[in-house]
């Protein structure tokens, strides 16, 4: 069998990269993209120009967003006092396809992973604190994964806010040990957000 042109190679490469998509199916749609109308090829590439020049990070909560602040922290109709802290901003996503939370987000950007070289300062722990002083936030929910560093995270936080006066919960366990929202569905995150605890 001839092996393929260089350029297709080295596309079917940079595809693969992408999360969820194996060597297989990087090599299918490289070869789709070359055989393609080049006008539909060069509108796929000026659509991830685009979004990857608009779209950046809410200063305020760290969600992705094309506007400052946020639409979710420029919502007056949401719950100010309520945080729900999650990992990455695709989490926000997930949770707000569930319907059951009305409040403010805030992204900590990663966890707690001594073995991976991050700590607490490598988080955005402190912009939270910071907002608890001046968004009057009473009650903080923990929606981390319930892997090891996500449950050392959670105690973490727990213990921080809790000297603070803030109320501290955490998603109930619907979600399965050992994995993160992105691979929860809408029920199971209602579930989990309905039947949320306060830690101890």
């Amino acid at each position: 069998m001839p092996a393929l042109p260089e350029a297709i190679t080295q596309l079917a490469a940079a595809l693969n990269k992408l999360p969820g998509i194996g060597p297989r199916s990087a090599e299918r749609m490289a070869l789709h993209l070359v055989q393609d109308e080049a006008g539909k090829v060069k509108a796929l590439a000026q659509a991830m120009l685009t979004a990857r020049e608009v779209v950046q990070l809410c200063d305020r909560c760290g969600a992705l967003t094309e506007r400052q602040p946020c639409p979710i922290c420029d919502d007056e109709r949401r719950n100010t006092t309520t945080v729900c802290v999650v990992e990455q901003p695709t989490d926000i996503l997930n949770v707000e396809k569930s319907n059951a939370f009305d409040g403010r987000y805030h992204v900590l950007g990663g966890r707690i992973s001594p073995i991976n070289g991050v700590g607490p300062e490598d988080l955005r722990i402190g912009e939270l604190s910071n907002r608890m002083e001046t968004d009057g936030i009473t009650e903080v929910i923990l929606a981390l994964g319930t892997d090891v560093e996500g449950d050392a995270t959670c105690h973490y936080l727990a213990e921080l806010f809790a000297e603070k006066g803030i109320t501290v919960s955490r998603i109930a366990h619907g979600l399965p040990a050992g994995s993160g929202l992105e691979f929860a569905d809408e029920m199971t995150l209602r579930h989990a957000l309905d039947g949320r605890r306060e830690m101890q």
